[in-house]
């Protein structure tokens, strides 16, 4: 910037505004002109960010309330793509004293000194955001700011003169941005002491008798969770917060799919190596839809979109190992691939009671297969409407030739000529993937036949059970009355059983 001093300043015709003038000046001018303010947001168009422009265009601070996993942060972060590229600031002024409305002693004593000599510094808007998490921990001091008794030594002043005060995080964020996340974890005495700088606009240091009419655009973030288990936000606060928008998970599999695809990080090298078909990406969609409605999922904790993302991640983790561990050049997503998925939601779910008599690793496990029992019948017709048509079924010929006694191991590691030659080795199975599937690539082919099998055991067609390093399918009678069983077998079985009755 070639302005320097004040003076220069005010010949360009610098006017004093406030952030939230800054950020209403500036949305207006992106509505107009269409421009997406909050770019890499999906699932909020219609709802959560017109409820942010509104609150912007009135000059609200603002509490986005929602469960873990619904992008607050990310929403308060891209808020500073509203602010002014640059801003004058006094320089040498640690609360970022505006020129010609200076509110610290410091910013009123160089413009008294020096006038319009007074020296101008510039602050871009990346440095326009303050973000603190909310933890017990968190002291008035850290927020509003305490005497420092080595400033007063040093400048050998009084402990009643304001200059020995040392500032928090909040003035310090004056014409910024500022962000608390997870607000209610704030003790309720600190809490008290946002009052008067959401009203008022200004702070009170130790019995001082000075006013900081702070300029600051508050975003809150909560999670209502925490009203009940860990604290709340005390009414009076929540009273002085002008708009409180609710946040929600994607409502379609489309738009979390957009978000997972986006989100992920998948090196060069494994795109280059692993092709994944669109059902193993509705596949990991499902999984948190399912978890989102299951009875051992705690609702109130939620089911975090970070779930999805790491679970994709750890998907295409787990075909590059396969593959390199059978010195394969490339390969395509399979459904044993899905075995890797699980790390991914047993620690991103919380359980209920009931869930942790299951165990995590078994509600894991069971999510998956719900989620491939939603996704067959997108793909191939419903078992249950050929229960007494049999002769009519699409599956006859494949769950005959498994009630005869056959069985197949599906190996977790098992190599592309094995894998193919195991699928290829059941009657029926390919001519039901060219039939409901006919001219798909190979790859996609070979996932749709153990997709196929996979569903058939979620429709209790078939039984699946849990090997070491795999997966057996067989014929679903022989599997319940077979003995020995190991006690992974008992629940497979259980589950398959259940399966059926619904």
């Amino acid at each position: 910037m070639k302005i320097k001093t004040l003076g220069e300043l005010k010949q360009a015709g610098y006017t004093f505004k406030t952030i939230k003038d800054e950020l209403r000046t500036n949305l207006i001018a992106k509505l107009r002109k269409k421009e997406n303010v909050f770019a890499g947001i999906w699932g909020y168009e219609e709802t959560v960010i017109p409820d942010i422009e509104r609150a912007i265009l009135a000059g609200h601070d603002i509490n986005l309330l929602g469960l873990r996993g619904q992008a607050k942060t990310r929403l308060a972060r891209l808020m500073i793509q509203l602010l002014d590229e640059y801003i004058p600031v006094i320089e040498g002024s640690e609360l970022n004293d505006d020129p010609l409305h200076p509110i610290s002693r410091y910013g009123k004593d160089k413009v008294t000194e020096l006038g319009d000599q007074t020296p101008i510094d510039w602050l871009h808007r990346d440095e326009r955001y303050s973000e603190k998490l909310a933890t017990p921990d968190v002291s008035i001091a850290d927020l509003i700011g305490d005497v420092d008794p080595i400033k007063a030594a040093s400048l050998k002043l009084p402990y009643s003169d304001e200059r020995v005060i040392h500032f928090g995080l909040i003035p310090r964020s004056h014409r910024c941005l500022f962000v608390i996340n997870e607000l209610p974890d704030l003790q309720a005495r600190i809490q008290v002491a946002l009052f008067n700088i959401l009203q008022e606009g200004d702070v009170q240091i130790r019995g001082f008798k000075i006013r900081l009419p702070l300029d600051i655009q508050f975003v809150f973030t909560a999670n209502p969770e925490d009203y009940t288990n860990r604290g709340s936000i005390v009414t009076p606060l929540k009273d002085r917060i002008d708009s409180q928008i609710i946040t929600h998970y994607p409502k379609t599999l489309d738009i979390s799919k957009k978000i997972t695809q986006q989100e992920a990080k998948i090196r060069t090298e494994q795109k280059n190596l692993i092709a994944v078909p669109e059902v193993a990406k509705d596949l990991i969609e499902q999984i948190a839809f399912e978890a989102r409605k299951s009875e051992f999922v705690d609702a109130k904790s939620g089911v975090s979109a970070r779930l999805t993302i790491s679970g994709f991640e750890n998907l295409v983790a787990a075909a590059e190992r396969r593959a390199l561990l059978n010195n394969e050049k490339s390969t395509t997503i399979r459904v044993s691939d899905f075995v890797g998925v699980v790390p991914s939601i047993t620690g991103k779910v919380e359980l209920v009671y009931e869930g942790q008599q299951e165990g995590p690793g078994i509600v894991a496990h069971n999510l998956v297969g719900k989620a491939i029992r939603t996704q067959f019948l997108n793909y191939f017709p419903d078992p249950d409407k050929f229960r007494k048509q049999k002769e009519k079924s699409p599956y006859k010929k494949i769950t005959t030739w498994f009630g005869d006694g056959n069985a197949i191991d599906l190996l977790n590691e098992m190599n592309q000529a094995d894998y193919e030659k195991t699928l290829r080795s059941i009657p029926g199975l390919l001519d039901l993937i060219n039939e409901f599937h006919k001219g798909q690539d190979p790859g996609l082919k070979l996932f749709l036949m153990e997709f196929a099998l996979h569903g058939l055991a979620e429709f209790s067609l078939i039984s699946k059970h849990t090997l070491t390093s795999g997966l057996q399918f067989k014929d679903l009678l022989s599997g319940m009355f077979s003995l020995p069983k190991d006690e992974d077998d008992e629940s497979e079985d259980d589950e398959a059983f259940g399966n059926g009755q619904r």
